[in-house]
């Protein structure tokens, strides 16, 4: 468990990196296409670290808002604040996250923030209202455990990132079709570059999708584990997954870029059967989960 830690710190460092060199090609590209002069190299390395330092520092903020949630008050909200106040004391965790809540029918939850230190876990009214007592302290455990885990810094980096990228390469896209910049045979950056950026503007959102799921689905297996070492209590855990599963609604304010980081994916199959795992999946199936806890008995 320790060394997944410690690789999911070296994770962040080296999908930092990528993003890095990714939108300094694209700005680059972008630069030189609208003629904005010799400058244009500091111009894209200015602009992507900005963003990276913005992704990092603010992905917590920018995934609240974007899923609309609001503080949990201790009185309203007592028994989702007790349970995780005897978490805190199995799981060795010196921060208390921030608890959050939205408003929304479809029970699942997730946890967001760059670390320990400043965390949050959020959860939806759907999860309050249709989970037990052991079934919500089994989610509130797998997401305390992430925490712990430091998989919440792995995927907040990665959603701000990923969608910031996907954003600005179809911005893009759309200026360059409208008529913008110049000529190809009148820019005066380096061809290469060029050719580079142009390839990374065209296959940005293939390549946020990637880096999407270069989160191994290990990390639910891990969270899982880890929850049933909080709880001491796998039945819970394997009871609020099964009703995670068959409840019917959607996440109103689920996106693609955000999907991966719930506890459960947000998004129901259109054909009503049981998802399965595959190699574009962003969890592991139920079934799978399920039987790799039971196999912790």
């Amino acid at each position: 468990m320790y060394e997944d830690i410690r690789n999911n710190k070296i994770k962040t460092g080296v999908i930092i990196a990528i993003f890095l060199l990714v939108i300094t090609l694209i700005v680059y590209y972008v630069c030189m296409a609208f003629d904005l002069g010799e400058l244009s190299i500091v111009i894209a390395m200015v602009f992507a670290i900005a963003t990276s330092w913005a992704s990092y520092y603010y992905s917590d903020k920018i995934v609240l808002s974007v899923n609309r949630a609001h503080p949990a008050d201790q009185e309203q909200y007592e028994k989702l604040n007790n349970i995780l106040d005897g978490l805190m004391v199995a799981s060795g965790l010196e921060h208390r996250p921030r608890l959050y809540v939205v408003d929304d029918p479809q029970p699942n939850a997730f946890a967001t923030g760059r670390n320990p230190e400043n965390s949050v876990i959020c959860v939806t009214t759907g999860l309050l209202d249709k989970m037990d007592y052991y079934e919500l302290e089994g989610v509130v455990a797998h997401e305390l455990s992430h925490i712990k885990n430091y998989d919440i810094r792995l995927s907040a980096v990665v959603s701000v990132m990923v969608g910031f990228i996907v954003i600005l390469a179809d911005t893009v896209s759309r200026a360059l079709f409208w008529g913008g910049g110049r000529d190809n045979n009148e820019k005066g950056g380096n061809p290469i570059l060029m050719l580079i950026g142009l390839i990374c503007l065209i296959l940005a959102p293939i390549f946020g999708q990637l880096m999407q799921l270069a989160l191994s689905r290990r990390r639910e297996y891990l969270a899982d584990a880890s929850a049933v070492e909080l709880t001491r209590n796998p039945d819970g855990l394997i009871s609020a997954l099964q009703k995670l599963d068959s409840d019917p609604n959607e996440l109103r304010t689920a996106n693609n870029a955000t999907a991966y980081m719930y506890i459960v994916s947000p998004f129901k199959a259109k054909d009503g059967k049981k998802r399965k795992t595959s190699l574009f999946s962003t969890h592991p199936s139920i079934d799978d989960r399920i039987e790799a806890i039971r196999n912790l008995k």
